[in-house]
């Protein structure tokens, strides 16, 4: 019998939203009150939210040579990083209004390493860190042929520089286990790949 949670969408109480910054991502202040679980309610709780909506990843992976694509592009989050604020990722964009999960793994997969993938297989969709922000992320794995690709894409109006690369997978699992592969994504997806890969190639 599967589990659910003591509560839901009722048990929480909404009582103020307002936007305290507006630029290239939105940030809200909040007042909640929610029910707790030895009985009654919580004082009102002043809390701040980073508005950055849905993404959508791809690992990309080639049953038939055993390679792994990957992407290598600067993030201001990983300023503090020992080895720099490069990270390696998997493909990935925001969901704009009216688009599917799908369509957008193949717009950035497009934009990002100039592929069109043979499949897209879902991992899972996950909160990327929800006491601070509503960033979900659906993960896919797009099985695709790796050989001889690679090279520098992305948009210029968005300020993009992404480096598209493709390891073995021996490599790509040793990266990971050094810890280099550490984006919340990029190790969700290696986890589930270690899982899977025999199957994949076995089918493919």
């Amino acid at each position: 019998m599967s589990k659910q949670h003591r509560f839901g969408r009722s048990d929480y109480r909404l009582k103020s939203v307002e936007t305290v910054f507006q630029g290239f991502f939105k940030m809200t202040r909040m007042q909640v009150e929610h029910r707790l679980f030895g009985g009654g309610w919580s004082q009102p709780l002043q809390r701040e939210l980073f508005e950055r909506g849905d993404a959508v990843g791809v690992l990309l992976y080639d049953p038939h040579n055993h390679l792994v694509g990957l992407v290598e592009q600067f993030r201001p989050g990983a300023l503090n990083e020992s080895s720099g604020p490069w990270q390696y990722e998997v493909v990935a964009g925001m969901l704009k209004p009216g688009e599917s999960p799908e369509q957008v793994a193949i717009r950035e997969l497009q934009e990002e390493a100039d592929l069109e993938v043979a499949k897209l297989i879902p991992i899972c969709d996950y909160l990327v860190s929800a006491g601070g922000t509503n960033e979900k992320m659906q993960l896919f794995c797009g099985l695709v042929d790796l050989s001889a690709r690679g090279g520098i894409y992305g948009l210029d109006g968005e300020g993009e520089d992404i480096l598209f690369q493709v390891w073995s997978y021996d490599e790509t699992l040793q990266a990971f286990s050094q810890g280099i592969l550490n984006s919340a994504a990029m190790s969700i997806a290696m986890l589930w790949l270690q899982l899977n890969y025999q199957h994949l190639r076995h089918e493919s």
